[in-house]
């Protein structure tokens, strides 16, 4: 662009940004009409602007495609309305002060054109055109602003619930799901806007036939008493000024009005009013065949006008079949594409969308479609969505998008938990009911049907919601069938969170504290690869430790990077770096750790029993009988621990920790193993249980 020449890009539109102060001068200018009077060249101007912005206003709402779009509407309706009464005043002022020398050219023109000699029958049109505006267009508009408002404010929750889901199904992005719900708040706050800005419009057809009442009743009062004019001259005069002055200011607002209306009635589309109109009125040409037949039936009524019916029959006619044609042009266009595409078909079909598998799918009957679609009050896609917030918060685990489908192959009652296509996990459910579950503490039985809940193979009764009171008084746990399988599914996660790791979530994590790290991630990313790094994190999730301190996590891989390379090492130092993080969560209030120890002499077979693999790293290797005795040894001190009522903890020296896990591992669900330097300095170890071999028992 040449410099100095005139533009309105975004750079150069200096004088719209200062549009605050602008707004200031213009307050000020309305006060002042209300105050001072104006010179009539001043007020002709000011009448045009307002003609000129109800003309713009109601142009620009034919033209948007969505309300909300034009969101500054209700403003705009409460400041015109203010400038045009202020202009009423103006003009009210300058006729009761000047009588027949008032000389506004708009005012008279108006008036003029509207008496047209008679100015009874020029008051009886005024009155017909502001009763017009006022009964029919003001008060459709305001009930409709209110019945829009109030219908858009009830289904916001079903909408942002519907997004909900589709975000939680995959469907949508983050970003698109936050501009959805973006629109859907404009749009509540338009149509609630628009509820209280439709009473301006209201108030101000009211106001402006008042201020035409009183022009007329003021005008004849000053110009027979005051200026002792006769009774036609003042006729004359105060009725033709009056009666131009209130059109001046209601045809403006009769512009507002229908544009209120237009928009408060517009459905959310991508096309303009225009658009809608021309597609919808001419997708039905039999209704315009029937309307021309009809209107060319009415030439055989004596006295109807044949010319004017015959014109509007031909015309309906001939755009009916011009409609006809272009709907079987674009049939057989439609036909010609659905052959080609069918040709395309019919060619040897590509498998490779059968093979992909779903990182975590859940599969249900078709009796739990309820659980899932929110329309019948199904809650189980806003628990997915908060398990995988859970997820991140708790463990730092990017959850992949989970899929809920229903499976026909499936009991009607039944769901399936599936990770990268293989079951998991499986539970029957009783739609309608609940589930009790014996904490402990129940004091009366109640009645039920038994069955074991699916997430920890508990006893538990199904029971009728009408007695959750009465189960909960008595000491049971009692949860709804959604909450199972959103805890199932999250118990699901945290045993299998290793495998849901994969390496796209490893970069997602680094990529998240790639602007606030950069140098820990470029150090990392130049020496260890995304493999080795996923090796490790899914060691700590293996054994429950959270990894949503990324930068401790990669900052300790890269200073011991160089002495190892064997990942099973890595997380150890690892483990060192977050032993406060691992500690923290399993001390109680006094900052007390009760642990179980084991005999120095299990743990010299076990170190003796270390072999280090050229694949899977430090494993054990022992015969059978040895094996035996040494976890049952383990075993028998855990069911110790925990008759007693803590929480088992092994407590083990470094070189054995990972070992020992291992072999609890397939034992005991989420074993606890810690190493002698994992404890920080102000934790107290309390020992509850030694681990003994049978013969020193």
């Amino acid at each position: 662009m040449a410099e100095g020449r005139l533009s309105l890009a975004p750079g150069n539109r200096q004088w719209m940004q200062k549009t605050d102060i602008l707004m200031g001068i213009g307050v000020i200018v309305v006060v002042m009409m209300l105050i001072i009077p104006l010179p009539t060249i001043i007020l002709d101007f000011l009448m045009a602007v307002s003609i000129m912005i109800g003309l713009l206003v109601l142009m620009i709402v034919l033209f948007v495609h969505r309300s909300f779009d034009f969101s500054i509407f209700p403003s705009l309706l409460l400041i015109t309305t203010i400038y045009r009464l202020a202009l009423n005043v103006s003009s009210t002022r300058l006729i009761l002060l000047e009588g027949a020398a008032f000389d506004g050219k708009i005012i008279r023109t108006f008036g003029n054109f509207v008496v047209g000699g008679n100015y009874v029958v020029g008051f009886i049109i005024f009155i017909v055109l502001v009763a017009v505006q006022f009964i029919v267009i003001t008060k459709g508009a305001t009930r409709t602003a209110e019945v829009a408002a109030r219908f858009t404010l009830d289904a916001m929750p079903g909408k942002q619930m519907s997004i909900d889901s589709d975000l939680s199904n995959g469907l949508i992005t983050e970003e698109i799901a936050r501009q959805r719900r973006e629109e859907i708040r404009k749009e509540a706050d338009f149509y609630g806007a628009m509820d209280g800005a439709s009473k301006f419009v209201q108030g101000d057809v009211k106001v402006g036939i008042i201020i035409t009442v009183i022009n007329i009743v003021g005008g004849f009062i000053i110009g027979m008493v005051q200026r002792n004019e006769s009774f036609d001259v003042a006729l004359r005069t105060y009725t033709l000024l009056s009666i131009g002055d209130g059109l001046v200011s209601q045809i403006p607002s009769l512009l507002i009005t229908t544009a209120t209306g237009i928009i408060v009635t517009r459905a959310v589309s991508n096309e303009n009013f225009g658009d809608q109109i021309s597609q919808q009125l001419s997708a039905q040409p039999r209704a315009l065949y029937i309307t021309a037949g009809a209107l060319a039936a009415g030439i055989l009524i004596p006295g109807f006008p044949k010319i004017s019916l015959i014109l509007l029959s031909g015309s309906l006619a001939g755009l009916a079949y011009l409609l006809t044609q272009t709907q079987q042009e674009e049939l057989q266009h439609k036909e010609i594409e659905a052959r080609q595409a069918a040709a395309k078909e019919s060619k040897p079909e590509s498998v490779l969308p059968l093979i992909q598998i779903d990182p975590l799918e859940v599969e249900i009957g078709y009796n739990l479609i309820p659980l899932v679609d929110p329309e019948q009050g199904g809650t189980l896609l806003d628990r997915i969505t908060n398990i995988r917030r859970r997820s991140a918060l708790d463990m730092g685990l990017i959850v992949p998008p989970i899929r809920i489908r229903d499976n026909m192959e499936l009991e009607p009652e039944v769901y399936s938990i599936l990770i990268k296509g293989v079951e998991v996990g499986r539970g029957k459910l009783q739609v309608g009911k609940l589930m009790a579950m014996d904490s402990g503490d129940v004091r009366e039985k109640i009645t039920g049907v038994e069955f074991i809940e699916p997430v920890f193979n508990l006893n538990a009764i199904w029971i009728e919601p009408d007695v959750r009171d009465l189960a909960e008084s008595r000491g049971y746990t009692v949860v709804d069938c959604p909450t199972i399988i959103a805890t199932h599914l999250t118990e699901i996660i945290k045993r299998h969170a290793d495998e849901i790791l994969g390496r796209e979530e490893v970069k997602k994590l680094i990529d998240n504290i790639r602007n606030d790290y950069p140098a820990v991630v470029k150090e990392v990313e130049e020496r260890i690869k995304y493999g080795e790094i996923q090796k490790v994190l899914q060691n700590l999730l293996r054994e429950r430790v959270s990894i949503r301190n990324m930068v401790t996590i990669l900052e300790t891989l890269a200073t011991y990077y160089n002495y190892t390379q064997d990942t099973g090492m890595l997380t150890e130092y690892v483990r060192g770096a977050l032993s406060r993080q691992i500690v923290g969560s399993l001390v109680n209030e006094d900052n007390v750790l009760s642990v179980i120890t084991v005999d120095p002499e299990i743990e010299s077979i076990i170190r003796n029993s270390i072999y280090e693999d050229p694949v899977e790293g430090r494993v054990v290797g022992m015969d059978p009988d040895t094996h035996n005795i040494v976890v049952n040894s383990l075993l028998e001190a855990y069911t110790r621990a925990s008759r007693m009522g803590f929480s088992p903890i092994f407590l083990v020296s470094p070189q054995i920790r990972s070992v020992t896990f291992a072999l609890l591992e397939r034992e005991i669900q989420a074993p606890v193993v810690l190493a002698y330097n994992e404890i920080p300095k102000n934790i107290k170890v309390n020992i509850v249980v030694s681990a003994l071999l049978p013969a020193t028992a």
